[in-house]
């Protein structure tokens, strides 16, 4: 039998170049999308919720911690790339995931610059100061509250000793990784009257500047001028190593 002949908009559709277009089209609204170029740098982008142990609603715009931990791994074991640029713009999300992955920024090898756009709420914050040089956006904010449990809850010391103990463990890790000081920091958490349902206080760029919390004010051409500054320091140091 004579095999039915295919139509050449078909042809057309499943070739590799038009499916290509259509993902391009469904995934970023647009057909011709800049190509970075091939880059010493890796960018590292944690938008909207940080989703820890529970998997959050489909409509949530989420950083998935389970996909940042084996990024953060490859970038310390490939040696081409020399320098990381954490970008955030995100609400906070599950607390031990945002500490997992502050710590392990915290602990790469290679210089690393954050910058924060737009916001860096709640556990955004010891994310946006893990890395060994800071940025905020003049109009991005910081959100700084006590940590809150959602669902049910067993109203017994235990869990007030729990929570107060994870609190001290965020506290203690922007203590380390900032220039603000302990008591500046817990007047900012548990301050009365900024926030409409909650304690805590929304920290404006240059205040955070102000507070030591962050280091400078900038956007995306200072931290990555400031990243490739800190990758050429390196170099000449490991070549006087040698």
């Amino acid at each position: 039998m004579e095999k039915d002949k295919q139509n050449p908009e078909e042809q057309n559709q499943d070739s590799p170049q038009a499916s290509s277009l259509v993902q391009k089209i469904q995934q970023l609204g647009q057909s011709n999308v800049a190509q970075a170029p091939e880059s010493n740098i890796h960018v590292l982008s944690i938008i909207g919720q940080i989703e820890g142990h529970v998997q959050l609603p489909p409509q949530n715009k989420t950083t998935k911690y389970e996909h940042l931990i084996p990024q953060i791994i490859a970038i310390e074991q490939n040696p081409k790339i020399e320098g990381l640029l954490v970008i955030l713009n995100t609400v906070g999300g599950d607390v031990e995931a945002g500490l997992a992955l502050s710590e392990m920024i915290a602990s790469i090898s290679k210089p690393t610059v954050s910058i924060v756009l737009g916001g860096g709420h709640s556990i955004g914050v010891p994310i946006a100061v893990s890395t060994d040089y800071s940025y905020i956006a003049p109009t991005a904010t910081m959100t700084i509250h006590p940590i809150r449990l959602t669902g049910l809850v067993i109203g017994v010391p235990q869990t007030f000793e729990y929570l107060d103990k994870m609190q001290e463990r965020v506290i203690q890790f922007v203590m380390n990784h900032s220039n603000i000081s302990e008591q500046k920091f817990k007047e900012l958490m548990f301050e009365k009257g900024n926030l409409t349902r909650d304690i805590g206080t929304n920290v404006v760029g240059t205040d955070a500047v102000e507070y030591g919390l962050i280091d400078q004010i900038g956007g995306v051409k200072e931290a990555m001028a400031k990243l490739n500054e800190m990758i050429e320091a390196t170099q000449e140091g490991e070549d006087l190593v040698q």
